[in-house]
């Protein structure tokens, strides 16, 4: 007889899945790796700024020490931009350690965790891993349904996970509408606004979510350097709550989870204004050129307000798998979301023009 170890939660967990590598693809099917185009995993196409890269290249002549577990000057850093005090601020291995690491500390096996349908696929993994109760309020328009949500609440619900914008949808929440949701929910049960791809929204819905911190004790507000900021393989995120919820997650958080390389290239990152906002028009410009051309071939998608679409690339449940298959061997990699619940429909993330022309391209081959 074979022996199991762990409690079954752990054991029914299907382990995250990533975009696929470029190496992967081409070896998978004997392709240049120089020529495939990756449009899977909501990276800045842009790679990181240069500032960054600088900071970092200074940063490796200490690399034989520890790095600073507190990250002092990246909080430093944080707080000049966010104008919150340091003992607000939790550190993370990119935001999903921060997504993890709020589970960890708040709920207890049983309890119930609320976050929507078509919701980032971590909110569920992070479920599990404590033994959490989950409660997927279904979706509407493929984004968050915030009065289902409210109306869901138990007496066990110890976490509520709302995405603004929502990955991998793109949906969008106006600030009014997530104002009047912290209002209702009660103040024991901590909500964890997580907002990777803020940084992308038009400045006229652009909203400063560290006045709600300040306002409701409840509210965790989640941001990561890996989308606008070009930084995804330095893995740095952050958290910005009150103190009664920082200290806790600083307590069960890894002392060195942001290494040295990380913290600087993330501290140049953050004062490189010029790189954002050229991140931000790129990503506009390559919208247009993306949903333009959807529009062309008739093809529905989620309007979105990330660096990605959701497009439906057919009518029957193969749909998504087939798209995707074909577009590999064409040398382009996007994301399939059947484990979304969405078989039909691919997230594309939104790459240099050239890119976007050659998925273009792919896409209509596949399709006819």
């Amino acid at each position: 007889m074979s022996i199991q170890f762990g409690p079954d939660y752990v054991r029914a967990i299907a382990p995250y899945q990533g975009g696929k590598p470029i190496a992967e693809v081409a070896r998978e099917f004997g392709l240049d790796e120089a020529k495939i185009v990756k449009l899977a995993s909501n990276e800045n196409p842009l790679g990181m700024p240069e500032s960054a890269r600088q900071a970092m290249l200074e940063a490796v002549a200490d690399i034989g020490r520890y790095p600073d577990a507190n990250g002092f000057e990246l909080k430093q850093a944080i707080t000049a931009k966010y104008g919150v005090p340091q003992e607000w601020i939790t550190l993370g291995n990119g935001s999903n350690d921060i997504l993890e690491l709020a589970a960890h500390a708040f709920v207890q096996p049983g309890q119930s965790v609320i976050y929507s349908q078509y919701s980032f696929a971590v909110y569920a993994l992070a479920t599990q891993a404590v033994g959490g109760r989950a409660i997927v309020v279904p979706a509407k328009n493929y984004g968050h349904d915030l009065a289902a949500i409210a109306n869901s609440i138990t007496a066990d619900t110890r976490l509520i996970f709302i995405a603004n914008p929502n990955n991998p949808t793109g949906t969008f929440i106006p600030a009014a509408d997530i104002e009047a949701f912290l209002k209702v929910v009660p103040r024991d049960i901590v909500v964890v606004l997580d907002e990777a791809y803020n940084e992308y929204l038009a400045p006229e819905l652009q909203y400063e979510s560290t006045a709600w911190v300040r306002e409701y004790p409840n509210l965790l507000v989640s941001r990561t350097m890996s989308k606008a900021y070009g930084l995804a393989g330095l893995r740095v995120g952050f958290g910005i709550a009150q103190p009664a919820i920082t200290d806790l997650l600083n307590r069960i958080r890894q002392p060195f989870n942001v290494n040295s390389l990380a913290q600087a290239a993330a501290i140049a990152a953050l004062n490189d204004s010029a790189f954002l906002q050229k991140s931000a028009q790129l990503n506009a410009d390559g919208y247009r050129q993306l949903t333009q051309a959807f529009d062309a071939m008739d093809l529905e998608y989620v309007p979105s307000y990330g660096n990605f679409v959701l497009v439906k690339v057919g009518n029957d449940d193969g749909a998504g798998a087939r798209l995707n298959l074909a577009l590999l061997k064409q040398g382009v990699i996007v994301r399939p979301v059947g484990n979304y619940g969405l078989p039909q429909w691919l997230r594309i993330s939104i790459g240099l023009p050239e890119e976007n022309a050659i998925f273009i391209e792919a896409l209509k081959k596949a399709l006819a």
